[in-house]
């Protein structure tokens, strides 16, 4: 893997808030920031080092209440500058937690059961989550064209956000997604390129694009901008704790594409965890793939830390990474938290998309399906506890896979009249 070197702003001059530096995951070397993801001694992933030594506990708990409904509440703890709020940016965040008592009911949860809706962002998909911070990142930078490798999601939210910014934007996808993607992808009057291949073949060739002339002054936000994307997934956990009442959820539901939101979700509960914002016990982090593409969770049950990747062949698109970059960090935090990392069929992911519309009036696309059959799978085995506090993420709006429930439709058609009415068993 090359490390990409671009001419950036000297460090004294970026401007991303109480980011320190970059820190390599596997052997703790630092360097400044700037738009690379990969360290130079050893290959390891490059993640966010921050300094908050200066953080009094209330009163940065006071300032966040007090800060806007979108992730740019929590700015302290990203690696953005402080007057992120006031720059164009698709803002988004702050969706709702719902309790869901009637999943609960059917799940046999007692303990309380709640989604994570992030279907509610703007372009329907957690993934404005990340992509807001990468296009702060490529602001600093002097970036001018945003791009990304995508399995759908991604491709939408970069397109929507240097839209909104005024980037130029030139997104890569698998040539056979979901149309409903591909449209979202296409509106925003961006360049989307179609590869022929799966997103792993998407992945490679974005990597390729980096380290030559043709790619000079592109941002990738998952890939030499990946440190800084990533870091989106935090205000999911940050969002979640607050909204339980500064409270640490029992376990969480999670799925799994590349691994990187279930992994960033664990660090941004263990930063709350260091600044005192809540009490400190144990969680257990689970994680959901789908069988058609379960790279993680067939490492899980075999025992093993290495995971080989897959062909996916499952309708779940977008968390169809058959080598997924965050899997061995997964494994160790489904491992240390007591959690697992489970798979579900894809009749049964169809099955969990129309439980959760029936029982709570949410639609997941899905991903969605993914986390909520994962729930109920882990449940009847006795895994996962019903007495304890469970949140499960539904990543997605169920608009953008209407292919999985393709057969769903009306119930019955009828004549306009009281006795057709009748006659079709309605009364």
């Amino acid at each position: 893997m090359a490390v990409q070197t671009v001419a950036t702003p000297s460090d004294s001059t970026v401007d991303l808030g109480p980011a320190s530096a970059l820190s390599c995951r596997e052997c703790g070397h630092r360097v400044p920031l700037g738009p690379v993801f990969a360290c130079e001694e050893c290959f390891g992933p490059l993640e966010i080092a921050y300094d908050f030594s200066a953080y009094d506990t209330e009163e940065l708990r006071r300032r966040i209440e007090a800060g806007p409904a979108s992730i740019w509440r929590y700015a302290p703890l990203l690696p953005v500058p402080a007057d992120v709020a006031g720059k164009p940016n698709l803002n988004p965040g702050w969706t709702k937690l719902v309790k869901a008592d009637n999943l609960a009911r059917e799940l046999g949860v007692t303990g309380g059961l709640y989604v994570k809706d992030d279907s509610g962002n703007p372009t329907h998909s957690f993934k404005d989550r990340v992509v807001a911070q990468a296009l702060e990142a490529a602001r600093a930078f002097g970036f001018t064209t945003l791009s990304c490798s995508s399995t759908g999601n991604l491709a939408g939210a970069v397109g929507a956000a240097a839209a909104r910014a005024g980037f130029r934007s030139c997104v890569f996808i698998p040539h056979d997604l979901e149309q409903g993607k591909v449209v979202m992808a296409a509106v925003y009057g961006g360049e989307l390129v179609g590869i022929e291949g799966n997103y792993d073949d998407v992945n490679r060739f974005c990597s390729e694009l980096i380290g030559d002339p043709a790619g000079e002054g592109w941002g990738f936000v998952n890939v030499n901008l990946r440190p800084y994307y990533a870091e989106g997934s935090k205000t999911l956990a940050y969002e979640i704790c607050e909204q339980l009442g500064w409270r640490l959820p029992d376990q969480i539901v999670i799925p799994i594409a590349s691994g990187s939101q279930l992994t960033k979700i664990d660090k941004g509960l263990q930063e709350l965890i260091k600044l005192g914002l809540v009490e400190d016990r144990p969680y257990k982090i689970f994680g959901a793939q789908a069988e058609g593409c379960s790279p993680v969770s067939t490492a899980f049950k075999a025992g093993h830390d290495v995971v080989r990747p897959q062909k996916p062949d499952t309708i779940a698109k977008s968390l169809a990474i058959g080598n997924p970059a965050d899997g061995p960090y997964v494994l160790d935090v489904a491992r240390r938290t007591g959690g697992a990392v489970e798979d579900v069929t894809d009749p049964q992911i169809v099955d969990a998309i129309r439980l959760l519309a029936r029982t709570e009036g949410i639609f997941a696309e899905t991903a969605g399906g993914v986390t909520v059959g994962v729930t109920r799978k882990l449940l009847e085995a006795g895994v996962l506890d019903p007495a304890k506090t469970t949140v499960v993420l539904n990543t997605g709006d169920g608009l953008k896979t209407l292919d999985a429930v393709a057969g769903t439709g009306l119930t019955a058609t009828i004549r306009p009249t009281l006795d057709s009415f009748r006659e079709a068993g309605l009364a």
